[in-house]
């Protein structure tokens, strides 16, 4: 639920829809494992995640909907409720690392099988959209932001092995909610219900759709209530802390706008856990002012965050078939 000091309803979806994951400690045991490009050195103590109880977090949404106190400008509040649905997921991790991996993690052991992963051709087709696109997208944002700038890194171990990919193509009449499709993928790919945000690279990301389907009390001919959202949330550990305490971990210069995003609002950790909220924000029948107030600050924030969206796809050289639909057909 939100709280009261949010000022507007865009502010309340936001925070509605932000997953808090419990968070554990990783044994010093398994530090030497860590990819240094992706994790500070010298630390005492790692916080780190599972893509399992991310998960988690989406299963009472995936079934009953998130709800969202929305302020009608009747002066009237209803709960909204959107059911998540995955729209796209690409995650990146150190194989060498989790493939030999052997220390014990409070007596949770976990093993991946070499056949459980996605050919190498698809990072390394990856690696050279991103080399392609080089002096069209990050040039745009960022004059020293190549991948290929004398002494850099090597780029399969900025990125890391893609492990998987899925982008969602159908109509959402025909999707199932965020957490049946993850049990659908993790039939192939186990690990995804295992992995740890340490070992994923910054590159890690997901998209989750939020589409209507009720609000209570009901209330009809209101059009802002069918507005869809389309947020972006990281999956790795790399952000949690300020990465320019680590100059080796400068992945940023990949991505600059939308790490700068992340480094400020994502992987906040509370007392309940590391919350994960959205970097980056895409809109659908977005009608009206219910969504933005002039007196607030949420037009700039929107086009915040889609902007940051957009310039993460355009990194990575992703073309997202729901960021794609939601641009063509937004009234911002």
């Amino acid at each position: 639920m939100a709280s009261s000091s949010c000022s507007s309803n865009l502010e309340r979806f936001l925070q509605c829809v932000t997953p808090t994951v419990p968070s554990r400690l990783l044994p010093q045991s398994c530090f030497n494992d860590l990819n240094s490009l992706w994790q500070p050195l010298g630390k005492d103590k790692i916080e780190y995640f599972t893509l399992g109880d991310l998960w988690d977090c989406y299963d009472e949404w995936s079934a009953y909907g998130a709800g969202i106190p929305v302020l009608l400008n009747s002066g009237e509040t209803v709960m909204q409720y959107y059911v998540p649905y995955l729209s796209a997921i690409q995650t990146y991790t150190n194989k060498s690392a989790t493939t030999s991996r052997t220390c014990k993690e409070d007596s949770d052991v976990v093993e991946f099988e070499s056949d459980s992963w996605s050919d190498d051709s698809g990072s390394d087709n990856l690696s050279r959209s991103l080399s392609n696109n080089s002096s069209r997208g990050w040039d745009a944002v960022s004059e020293d932001s190549s991948f290929d700038q004398e002494g850099s890194w090597p780029r399969r171990d900025r990125l890391g092995c893609l492990y998987l990919q899925y982008i969602e193509m159908a109509s959402p009449y025909w999707r199932v909610p965020l957490m049946d499709k993850i049990t659908e993928l993790a039939q192939n790919y186990t690990a995804l219900m295992t992995l740890k945000s340490v070992d994923l690279s910054p590159a890690s990301w997901m998209a989750v759709a939020w589409y209507p389907i009720y609000q209570i009390p009901n209330r009809e001919n209101v059009k802002d209530l069918s507005a869809c959202f389309l947020t972006y949330h990281t999956l790795s550990s790399s952000f949690q802390d300020n990465t320019e305490e680590n100059p080796n971990t400068d992945i940023r210069t990949c991505h600059p706008e939308a790490m700068r995003i992340v480094e400020e609002e994502c992987k906040e950790e509370s007392k309940d856990g590391i919350s994960l909220p959205p970097f980056g924000l895409a809109t659908y029948k977005l009608q009206g002012d219910l969504w933005i107030k002039p007196w607030t600050s949420d037009y700039e924030r929107m086009i915040h965050l889609y902007s940051a969206s957009e310039s993460w796809l355009k990194q990575l050289g992703v073309h997202h078939h729901d960021f794609n639909f939601f641009s063509f057909h937004s009234t911002m």
